[in-house]
């Protein structure tokens, strides 16, 4: 590819990005596990309903990444279903506790980037059950 030549952006495609979230990857993990690949608004109500305290948070950036395409790119909300949800390793606080013999107990307390991108969905009329 020539240099002066920059690739196309998909702007079909919105990314929200979620970063310093208080909790470990591997807690958020089990809950993005839940909702890849299923539509915005089903994803939403799901979370609306779960247990886990990092759900508000997660909901949190789904919407944020609607709003992204909805006023940036101008997509259809009613297409846009969860492309791509992940988590990464953040920053970690480390704390001690005092233990047995004057020995100090290491605590550490993880946190997270949550990155959700949403696309939107292709209507093809010649797929008709």
């Amino acid at each position: 590819m020539p240099k002066n030549i920059k690739p196309t952006k998909d702007l079909s495609t919105v990314k929200a990005v979620y970063r310093n979230l208080r909790s470990s990857p591997r807690k958020i993990n089990d809950i993005l596990r839940s909702i890849r690949g299923k539509k915005a608004d089903i994803a939403l109500r799901n979370l609306q309903f779960s247990e886990k305290r990092v759900s508000k948070e997660i909901s949190k950036t789904i919407k944020s990444a609607v709003a992204n395409a909805e006023n940036n790119n101008q997509l259809d909300i009613d297409n846009l279903f969860i492309k791509e949800a992940y988590v990464g390793k953040g920053m970690v606080m480390k704390r001690y506790r005092p233990r047995a013999r004057g020995r100090a107990g290491e605590i550490k307390k993880p946190f997270s980037n949550l990155t959700i991108i949403v696309s939107e969905k292709k209507e093809t009329e010649g797929k008709r059950a």
